[in-house]
């Protein structure tokens, strides 16, 4: 529906010549599907690692090392998708019954839901006969929709969408725990530990990296947020590995 919108502007702005103007990228519509995303590969990347670098630190054999890790690729996708798929329902199901009640209040007393939606105008700047005149126009194309909009802050954009999110942050749940295994299978037992922990922080920077330059937010930033967490997780979950290790 985005892409639609963007290319039924750019057809208008073609057909009458105008000149001077442009189109704005904004990356408000990605919200959904970068969050989850990101979430599920530094989970994957961080979980997968931490779990990894534990059974190690025990003095676990490398199949066992490796097995452990593939069942914490295989639990933590699926655990991510139903995690995400229930908690985006939750949210999708209190929006629509907010719209049904919205619904039924514009059908209840409409003059009272102009004047509500007016005096949202007046706070945010407008004087009060501008707001009324813009509460009039807005309702009478799309009454919900308005109210949706500026009353509830729903709108298309930022609108739950539970599959969309599951899929998402478990597929990234899956490439991001990837990334460690791939590392335990090409490095020898001895030095596994220190590896999986330095080619684990270094997907972190490029994973914050490009989570920021998806949402065009400062790179630097975001991939030293990212490693930091990581970082320090890992370091604990060794430590309990090496203290429960020794005790055995």
């Amino acid at each position: 529906m985005i892409a639609n919108a963007r290319r039924d502007i750019t057809e208008i702005l073609e057909a009458t010549n105008v000149r001077g103007m442009h189109l704005e990228l904004h990356r408000t519509d990605r919200i959904g599907w970068l969050r989850a995303a990101v979430l599920g590969a530094n989970d994957g990347i961080v979980s997968t690692a931490s779990l990894v670098v534990g059974v190690a630190a025990a003095n676990a054999a490398g199949s066992d090392i490796l097995v452990a890790g593939v069942a914490g690729l295989v639990a933590g996708a699926m655990s991510m998708a139903a995690g995400e798929y229930v908690s985006v329902s939750s949210q999708a199901d209190t929006e629509r019954a907010d719209l049904e009640r919205e619904r039924k209040e514009l059908a209840r007393d409409d003059k009272f839901e102009h004047e509500e939606l007016a005096a949202i105008y007046v706070k945010r700047g407008l004087d009060a006969v501008l707001a009324k005149q813009v509460a009039e126009q807005l309702m009478a194309f799309d009454a919900l929709a308005a109210h949706a909009r500026d009353e509830l802050g729903i709108s298309h954009m930022t609108t739950a969408r539970p599959v969309q999110a599951a899929f998402a942050s478990a597929g990234t749940f899956a490439v991001g725990a990837a990334m460690p295994l791939a590392t335990v299978l090409v490095t020898p037992r001895a030095a596994l530990i220190p590896v999986v922990i330095a080619t684990s922080i270094l997907f972190l920077a490029v994973l914050g990296g490009f989570g920021a330059h998806a949402g065009g937010a400062p790179i630097l930033k975001a991939a030293l947020r990212v490693t930091f967490w990581g970082a320090l997780a890992m370091a604990l979950t060794a430590g309990v590995g090496a203290l429960f290790g020794a005790t055995v």
